[in-house]
């Protein structure tokens, strides 16, 4: 291993097996895990621009053939599968939701490409590596072990956070939670489930013996502390909109200026506490 060409291609360490680096310019984190027999990635990135740019970084750290998972079906995770499939990827793995959402609305992803994200052929629909595919292999019950050889990680889904089927994949010490943490942004809420987010994020918590480090879908990598301090905030927000929904049904959004998320999440978010509101969780 060049350890001089590792540390170009932006690769952190973060336990003994495990590395991440930022995929830019879409800012998300790109997980690896290496064992002795097969190496796992965590997601595939925005399209073949990055997804080709990640395997050339993966090739730098190991040549062990790959295995990958979705951890949510947003196309900045998840529009790479193609690319990495015509590189020999014949095992990627993603919860049902993921599956069903790349499936049927996999368009509706590609349409959110922006020019900033430099995949031109994925928004056009143009070139090799451009088809939207979805996981091969499906999360069922919840959770999924795999063995690396010598390392197994285990696939989680605890419920619906930031979209209808996140995934945590869960090594050692090391917890890549996708898009259900993220650090120095706005959580973002489009697609999400608000409460039973909060109730996620709090499982993760619980954990915090187990795993040391935590590697959001944007960001640095944190610690169990600065998730609490996701958890506060969070629950500290949708006490003020569900307050804001009880006085003002028609017009909640006189909350959006004392909640901490900025105007644009903060309108997705009490758009999608008030859609959830009377659904069973």
């Amino acid at each position: 291993m060049d350890a001089t060409a590792v540390e170009q291609a932006g690769w952190t360490r973060v336990g003994d097996h495990e590395w991440v680096r930022t995929e830019r310019p879409a800012h998300v984190n790109l997980g690896l895990v290496v064992g002795t027999e097969r190496a796992l990635v965590v997601d595939t990135g925005a399209g073949p621009r990055s997804a080709g740019r990640h395997l050339e970084a993966v090739r730098l750290i190991t040549d062990l053939p790959l295995i990958a998972v979705n951890t949510h079906h947003h196309y900045d995770h998840a529009l790479g599968n193609h690319a990495f499939a015509q590189a020999g990827v014949t095992e990627v793995w993603g919860h049902p939701a993921t599956i069903e959402a790349l499936d049927g609305y996999g368009e509706q992803q590609r349409a959110e490409i922006t020019d900033e994200d430099d995949e031109p052929e994925m928004k056009a629909a143009s070139g090799p590596g451009t088809r939207i595919i979805p996981p091969t292999h499906a999360v069922t019950g919840g959770l999924q072990e795999l063995d690396l050889g010598d390392h197994a990680v285990t696939l989680t889904h605890l419920g619906r956070a930031h979209s209808a089927g996140d995934l945590l994949v869960a090594s050692s010490g090391v917890l890549f939670a996708g898009d259900v943490v993220e650090q120095g942004n706005a959580p973002q809420f489009a697609d999400s489930f608000p409460r039973e987010w909060l109730k996620v994020i709090g499982k993760i918590i619980a954990l915090d013996e187990i795993h040391e480090h935590i590697v959001p879908g944007h960001g640095q990598v944190m610690s169990p502390d600065l998730v609490r301090g996701h958890y506060h905030r969070l629950d500290q927000a949708i006490r003020v909109a569900e307050a804001a929904l009880d006085e003002h049904a028609t017009d909640a959004t006189k909350s959006i200026p004392v909640l901490p998320f900025g105007p644009i999440q903060s309108r997705y978010f009490l758009n999608r506490l008030k859609e959830t509101r009377d659904e069973d969780v």
